[in-house]
């Protein structure tokens, strides 16, 4: 069994696991218990009443945080009609069949997120069992898919993040950085909070959300009050 640190024992003292503490509370918290040298991730955590085996019931999008967050992110542009485009926009490596040869004979993987025109997708296809464990296959529901390169790549540089549940129902995200002001994870959060709300599959019925907890790097989980 691992041991548990006399600073990590402290920050898990200061949170009561059996209290739901309201946002702006668990945003304080989870400052006060990031124990990191870095700048930690704040993260959150839903944990939705959802059968993700059912196609209707599966969540899966993204998000523009409004308060950004606090990473960057290189992106690869795979791409025949729309290179000047991606090369204008920034995006950091540009190309085509040549870099899903890279990806698949060298175990390329200098990026953080692929953007694709549609008639990529075929060749992509051919890697789909590489990149999709990764989470790196481009899908039109995440705006990744696309012939609008500038702005997926506008977007992805001022904080576009992906979500989706997994096999039990949990959809996890970032918040943004514990160096970021309360504002503007509060931002992230009305944000986030909105899109997941929305997507509410018409399948479900009594509680939707069950659980929201927030965390940092190596921090302690704090359950987070559902407010209506």
């Amino acid at each position: 069994m691992a041991k548990i640190s006399k600073k990590l024992k402290a920050v898990n003292a200061k949170v009561d696991k059996t209290k739901l503490y309201s946002i702006s509370e668990a945003l304080k918290l989870a400052k006060e218990t990031s124990i990191t040298k870095f700048d930690s991730t704040v993260e959150i955590a839903f944990n939705l009443n959802v059968d993700p085996r059912h196609a209707d019931q599966q969540i899966r999008g993204a998000i523009v945080m409004p308060g950004g967050t606090g990473k960057t992110q290189k992106v690869l542009v795979l791409t025949k009609t729309k290179v000047k485009e991606a090369e204008d926009a920034k995006a950091d490596f540009v190309g085509a069949e040549d870099l899903i040869q890279k990806i698949a004979k060298e175990n390329w993987f200098d990026f953080d997120v692929i953007v694709a025109t549609p008639e990529m997708m075929a060749e992509l296809g051919k890697i789909g069992k590489v990149l999709g464990p990764k989470g790196l296959m481009p899908n039109p529901k995440t705006g990744t898919v696309t012939m609008d390169v500038a702005k997926a790549l506008d977007e992805i540089k001022k904080g576009k993040v992906e979500y989706r549940t997994d096999k039990e129902g949990n959809v996890h995200s970032i918040l943004g950085k514990v160096s970021f002001n309360e504002e503007n994870l509060m931002k992230n959060y009305s944000a986030i909070l909105d899109v997941i709300k929305k997507a509410k599959p018409a399948a479900v019925k009594g509680t939707y959300i069950k659980n929201i907890s927030i965390s940092t790097t190596m921090g302690p989980g704090i359950k987070v009050l559902i407010e209506n």
